[in-house]
């Protein structure tokens, strides 16, 4: 299968921020909406976004995160907080000559980086519609690991991911384009719990078949993608999670005061979180006092694609709504 038409219209380019060479995609004019992926992706994640968003008048820039596609991936496991990453972001946004607030896009760990962006640097977002990941303000207690054994067992896959190598070697075992299809498939609805003794991928069934919303062409770009930067890097946002609730002490109980959306499926798998749910429909508001509305369309955790057509609909809406 060949490529979608409008990726030979991108402008692909590498910009030097934080240390790290970071891959970027741009297309379109006007203004402004970054776009950040999650966890196992890189840019093309928002194949349905770019050209739709490009076609109503925007600017869409695309980065590869770091660790991620053909972005730099440090070795040193440290080098992958939230502090480092949005350090990446505004660098990046300096170095395409970014000067005015933008737009932004945020899916899974991208919503992570997103949110925090906004905690640092609200000065350089102009609304934000988070998708999956809501606002969480850090808050006194135990790490978010810990929290997480208690509540879902040690089988709970970020905890699964915290040991070096360990998802690395499962993943390999089990293959990337098959790894992949789990967690774009399965991981859209389930919550990862691995039984004691047994790894994470052998634990989920693989896709009785290839959702519509995944071409030939894209699994295996996807794939291709993967197997050149490899999973640690991804991994690594995981495995630094405690210490990057250790480096927000200074943003405790933080609220947010940038224009935002929240976006989710209403079978996200992150929405079936003990009393997330709660949090989002009761308490979102309070650390987020400019939050707009709650958005739930039909699917699963990867609505920007499996929902493509809807979500561009809420994005295009929104944005046009606070174009000034």
């Amino acid at each position: 299968m060949e490529a979608p038409g409008w990726m030979s219209k991108v402008t692909h380019k590498t910009v030097e921020t934080n240390g790290i060479n970071m891959h970027v995609v741009e297309l379109g004019t006007g203004p402004t909406v970054l776009l950040l992926h999650g966890f196992p992706e890189f840019w093309y994640s928002w194949r349905y976004q770019i050209p739709a968003l490009a076609d109503a008048g925007f600017h869409v820039v695309a980065p590869d995160l770091r660790g991620y596609g053909e972005t730099d991936a440090p070795k040193d496991q440290s080098l992958y907080t939230t502090l480092h990453i949005v350090g990446d972001v505004v660098g990046m946004l300096d170095a395409l000559g970014e000067t005015k607030p933008v737009f932004v896009v945020a899916h899974d760990w991208g919503g992570v980086i997103g949110w925090d962006l906004c905690l640092f640097r609200p000065d350089r977002v102009k609304a934000i519609v988070g998708i999956s990941v809501p606002y969480a303000p850090t808050m006194p207690g135990p790490s978010s690991t810990q929290f997480h054994t208690e509540q879902l067992g040690e089988g709970f896959y970020p905890n699964r991911f915290q040991e070096p190598g360990r998802a690395e070697r499962d993943f390999a075992k089990t293959g990337t384009k098959m790894s992949l299809m789990k967690f774009l498939y399965a991981g859209a609805r389930e919550i990862f719990i691995a039984p004691p003794h047994q790894e994470l991928m052998e634990s989920i069934a693989p896709p009785p078949s290839q959702p519509s919303w995944i071409t030939d062409f894209d699994i295996d770009y996807y794939t291709k993608e993967l197997e050149r930067s490899g999973w640690t890097g991804g991994l690594n946002y995981y495995r630094n999670k405690d210490k990057t609730h250790e480096l927000k002490a200074p943003w405790l109980k933080a609220k947010l005061t940038t224009t935002a959306l929240f976006v989710a499926g209403s079978e996200d798998l992150v929405m079936k979180f003990p009393s997330l749910k709660d949090y989002v429909y009761k308490d979102l508001k309070t650390y987020v006092p400019n939050l707009k509305d709650i958005v739930v369309l039909d699917g699963g955790h990867f609505i920007q694609q499996e929902q493509g057509d809807q979500l561009n609909k809420v994005l295009i809406a929104f944005f046009l709504d606070h174009t000034a």
